[in-house]
């Protein structure tokens, strides 16, 4: 009989702390440019979980960072859609940044370009409108560029730093 390979619990336990983590920076820790520019560094424990653990570990940060972030400290209603999106980012980052030999281009480019102005901008966007029964999709569409554009530059500014800090975590603790 075929065993399946388990999370090791320090695995889990990391995760765990870096949702906790996700959640202070998505809920506490906002970085407002002007009104309509807010952007957090969410990301940052995501992009962690997602280099040492793969798609399942960004996946499941992020993911459970949305989930507990919306019930504990509402913003609104929840919505499904956004955890959706927010665990298939965490997975599209594990995906590209666990590969070994990894150059910034296409593995950081790349899922950052799919995960800011595809998922982040097109389908967040849309969950947006039908959040608010609206039917100003572009108005909203428009008015997040900016905010995407932001926030692409910083992922492409700390994934560089993120690989180099992680890969010295596994050479020196066993993660």
């Amino acid at each position: 009989m075929k065993t399946k390979k388990k999370l090791p619990l320090r695995a889990m336990v990391i995760c765990a702390m870096l949702t906790a983590v996700a959640v202070v920076l998505d809920r506490f820790v906002p970085v407002v440019f002007t009104d309509s520019l807010k952007v957090t560094l969410t990301f940052v424990p995501v992009l962690v979980a997602a280099i040492l653990y793969g798609p399942a570990g960004g996946a499941v940060v992020w993911g459970l960072a949305d989930l507990i972030g919306a019930i504990l400290f509402p913003r609104g209603v929840y919505f499904p859609g956004f955890t959706i999106t927010s665990a298939l980012k965490g997975a599209l980052f594990g995906w590209f940044l666990t590969r070994d030999g990894a150059k910034f281009f296409p593995h950081a480019v790349i899922p950052t370009a799919v995960n800011n102005f595809v998922v982040g901008l097109l389908i967040d966007t849309l969950w947006i409108a039908i959040l608010y029964s609206s039917k100003t999709y572009w108005a909203y569409f428009l008015s997040r560029i900016p905010q995407f554009i932001v926030i692409a530059a910083m992922n492409l500014v700390f994934i560089p730093l993120l690989w180099k800090l992680c890969g010295t975590l596994k050479k020196h603790v066993k993660l």
